[in-house]
């Protein structure tokens, strides 16, 4: 798959290594040097991909990430930086990034992960045009009771206001409100936030919870919604039904 790529990188020697190896594969890259030139570049072209370095002049890659989320543009984010720590690697994904590379990294896996996230900005295929009714159903908001998830639409909302979710929350949301009441593994969320990638550790998973709770449910600390399976992970219910069966079960 062929596509737009920005490079968002101050040094030179590396921005080269990366858009030779981009340009390899038939993308085309546009690079830029700081990260206002990164915003400007995002805002008018509309890149298929933002590979972004952390450490830029002007605007650091983490300020880009969050401004471009702010503007709820959804452009797939990696993020290539020097900084290790699990602390840094948390920051950058729930600010909206899609994936995270330390340097050094293999050219190899840079492209495995480009193509991967390219894989997942890929549009659907167009529906066939009969029947008109079954498509609508199909590609419509998937409901948990109150909560809606619009797949079509990247759009979330409780008892009709919306919710602005960062991709990796949107993704953990339609991924488990497609299986209301089924519990999903830690590892499970992670394939859908990441794919198959290893590096990530299973805490970016409950920071996603997290901020989740604090957007969709009445009293995050008490979540009634996205309900904790100790030693397990996490699943979607519907509140209502919870508590229409606590009542059945109270009736004498």
């Amino acid at each position: 798959m062929c596509a737009d790529i920005m490079v968002a990188e101050d040094d030179a020697k590396q921005a080269e290594l990366v858009r030779r190896y981009l340009e390899h594969e038939g993308h085309t890259v546009t690079v830029v040097e700081d990260g206002m030139a990164a915003l400007e570049g995002v805002r008018r072209a509309e890149p298929d991909l933002l590979v972004l370095d952390v450490m830029m002049p002007r605007a650091d890659g983490l300020d880009v990430v969050r401004i471009l989320r702010a503007e709820r543009r959804e452009v797939p984010v990696l993020i290539l930086t020097a900084r290790s720590t699990e602390d840094d690697l948390l920051l950058g994904l729930d600010l909206g990034a899609d994936d995270y590379m330390t340097k050094p990294f293999s050219p190899r896996e840079l492209m495995a992960r480009v193509r991967t996230l390219l894989r997942r900005r890929r549009p659907p295929a167009a529906p066939a045009p009969e029947p008109v009714q079954a498509v609508a159903d199909e590609d419509g908001p998937l409901s948990v009771g109150a909560l809606s998830v619009d797949p079509a639409r990247h759009e979330v909302s409780v008892d009709g206001t919306p919710v602005v979710c960062t991709p990796g929350e949107f993704r953990i949301l339609a991924a488990m409100a497609t299986e209301p009441d089924r519990v999903f593994t830690r590892q499970r969320l992670l394939e859908e936030l990441h794919g198959f990638e290893k590096y990530i550790s299973d805490r970016s998973v409950d920071v996603h919870v997290m901020h989740l709770r604090k957007k969709i449910e009445r009293t995050p600390r008490r979540p009634a919604r996205l309900i904790t399976v100790f030693g397990v992970g996490y699943k979607l219910t519907d509140p209502a039904k919870s508590d229409a069966k606590n009542i059945r079960r109270a009736t004498p």
